[in-house]
């Protein structure tokens, strides 16, 4: 990350390996030899540190690289593990809240992401038996960091770009809920082989929610652990610009997919937000409920002023000038388009 010049991101979005979650243990190990010592002679704890110390690094980079007043987001979850016979809880998002504090950030109210299972044995242990049986972990957490006090929009051109940038009334009260249920987990259908061995990428729909929060078109998104390329995609399906760092390379491969991928979903993801908010306004007329205010660009009732300069991107072009850039170009959606998927 020493290539990225000093406060020149406006939102780091990232999903590091989770610390004692086996599949990372390799990885861990590579960075410190001394972690693979540490598991080898069941030192779960003093490993579980180490592998921390290791993100701790990319946390300084992060804070060094993020503008002052943006927002940092990790999603971290727990890890459970049976450790010289004995089953433990090691709570990974308490020590990266301690990381990013180190780092310098400020912590904000994070979200609890619940991720729906069909699993029909939801329990671990032993069944039935008191007092043998586990809590069964079904969530991870969305940390959510500032650096500094709040972001400053304060010429012309940034208010309203960050008024363009806006987000529906229901969205804001969705979103920004302390419990998501509404997205679920998934594997990449993208991934095969090592690859897939090597990467446990978060769904899309997650950081392009999170770049709808904590973002404006044209910022510019840092996931410094890119994997095959979900927050890049989300950035594309968001107007915004993106740099991701990945160093294992055989991931590489997957990021050119992933993010035609996020680019070809731009305009399908806001003619959805658009459908949903002409089913919210259904819902207030039925129930005799007004709505104030108008966005004229999208030709909507909306429930605040705020709203009222909201507009949607569609990508255009994905053109890759070289082998790690690509460029995507955006346009406007125009309302006719909404007006069709409204009707269909």
């Amino acid at each position: 990350m020493d290539k990225i010049p000093s406060e020149s991101i406006q939102f780091v979005c990232t999903s590091p390996p989770y610390p004692l979650i086996q599949m990372w243990d390799g990885m861990f190990a590579e960075l410190d030899p001394q972690i693979g010592e540490l598991l080898e002679s069941d030192e779960a704890w003093a490993a579980w540190e180490a592998m921390h110390c290791q993100l701790d690094r990319v946390y300084t980079e992060c804070f060094r690289v993020l503008q002052p007043g943006c927002i940092a987001v990790i999603n971290m979850g727990d890890a459970t593990r049976t450790v010289a016979g004995d089953f433990q809880l090691f709570p990974n998002h308490a020590r990266v809240l301690q990381g990013m504090r180190a780092a310098g950030f400020s912590p904000l109210p994070d979200i609890l992401w619940r991720k729906p299972t069909n699993s029909p044995n939801k329990f671990m242990g032993s069944g039935m038996l008191p007092a043998g049986a586990y809590v069964t972990y079904e969530h991870e957490y969305i940390l959510v960091f500032r650096k500094g006090s709040k972001r400053i929009f304060s010429t012309p051109a940034q208010k309203e770009n960050r008024r363009e940038s806006a987000f529906f009334w229901e969205e804001r009260n969705r979103w920004f809920s302390d419990v998501w249920q509404d997205v679920a987990g998934t594997g990449q259908d993208l991934l095969g082989g090592e690859a897939r061995s090597r990467s446990a990428a978060f769904p899309v729909r997650i950081p392009w929610r999170l770049i709808q929060m904590f973002s404006v078109y044209g910022d510019t998104i840092l996931d410094p652990f890119l994997g095959t390329g979900t927050t890049l995609a989300a950035a594309a399906a968001s107007a915004r610009n993106s740099i991701g760092v990945e160093l294992h390379e055989p991931l590489h491969k997957g990021v050119d997919a992933m993010l035609r991928y996020g680019a070809g979903q731009a305009e399908e993801w806001s003619q959805k937000r658009f459908a949903e908010h002409m089913q919210f306004l259904a819902k207030r007329n039925d129930a005799g409920k007004p709505v104030r205010h108008h966005n004229e660009g999208l030709g909507v009732p909306v429930m605040t002023r705020q709203e009222a300069s909201l507009r949607f991107y569609r990508a255009n072009t994905v053109v890759q000038p070289s082998r790690n850039r690509w460029v995507v170009s955006h346009e406007p959606v125009e309302f006719p388009v909404f007006k069709e998927a409204s009707l269909a």
